[in-house]
């Protein structure tokens, strides 16, 4: 099992002056402690689990640019990319400059999107759910063809590219790691099953059922479903424990999930850091 380290609180002690050494220190010490993958959220405003909108939130690939210029193995993605806020050609462009630059160590995280104040606020369009939901499919086919030898034209209900052209192509093999956040049973799992590495799901979720959805599409479309890794979203808060963190990841193994990645609220990024590297090397072995 592999442990990877979601930034999703970005207000610190320190202050916003200090965000990139601070940042820089907790990359450095989550790779340095076993922690092979760093996410961070695509929002523009902080969302509600992690406190009110004011609070501080960094554009999510530049982030991500700066992650990768401060570590050299991990994994790094968001978690995830709300389809609407950029447009698949240069969403897949993105991801292959990280890829690039970062020696081949750049996912894509994608989802349907679902937060309409935030993108509003910023004037981005909302269209209504099953609207993004084909969006979310015809940018998944974009990407995958812009990560592939074809220039071709695309055509779709929402998306039209005369040249799907990405030079360099990323390095990644066969293509950069392309996760799908969300449980929907009728087009977020068929998605996975169809186009998908991953599927993530928060950890109180419903695994034994949704495992049971999964396979049900990876039948239908004809895919293998031990190809697809299981992940999942914790959390580390002020009361988390050593043991407490070992019991769920204890937990988890049992639907064989293949990475955990660890949020916290904490102002102070290191404590929760520290607690994961505490159990990466007994985790590993599992």
């Amino acid at each position: 099992m592999e442990l990877g380290f979601h930034l999703a609180q970005l207000t610190f002690d320190s202050g916003p002056a200090q965000l990139a050494p601070t940042l820089a220190r907790v990359a450095h010490d989550a790779e340095d402690g076993g922690i092979t993958r760093l996410t961070v959220m695509d929002h523009f405003w902080q969302i509600s689990a992690y406190g009110p909108p004011e609070r501080d939130m960094l554009e999510a690939y530049t982030l991500l640019g700066f992650l990768a210029a401060n570590t050299s193995k991990v994994l790094l993605h968001t978690m995830v990319t709300g389809v609407v806020y950029r447009e698949p050609g240069v969403l897949a462009k993105a991801v292959s400059t990280l890829d690039v630059l970062s020696g081949g160590r750049a996912g894509l995280g994608i989802g349907a999107a679902w937060n309409e104040e935030e993108a509003l606020g910023l004037g981005i369009p909302f269209p209504p759910i099953a609207e993004r939901f084909e969006r979310l499919e015809e940018a998944l086919q974009i990407v995958l063809q812009m990560w592939s030898d074809s220039e071709e034209p695309y055509q779709g209900r929402h998306y039209r590219l005369g040249r799907t052209l990405s030079v360099p192509q990323p390095i990644s093999q066969p293509r950069p790691y392309l996760v799908i956040g969300g449980v929907g049973e009728r087009k977020t799992l068929r998605m996975v099953a169809q186009y998908a590495d991953a599927s993530n799901w928060f950890a109180n979720a419903d695994f034994p059922h949704l495992i049971d959805v999964l396979k049900g599409h990876c039948d239908a479309v004809g895919r293998d479903f031990d190809t697809i890794e299981k992940t999942a979203q914790g959390r580390i808060d002020e009361s988390t424990t050593r043991d407490a963190l070992l019991a769920e990841l204890e937990r988890l193994r049992a639907y064989d999930v293949r990475a955990v990645y660890f949020s916290s609220p904490l102002s102070d990024p290191h404590r929760a850091v520290e607690l994961l590297t505490s159990v990466t090397g007994e985790v590993a072995e599992w």
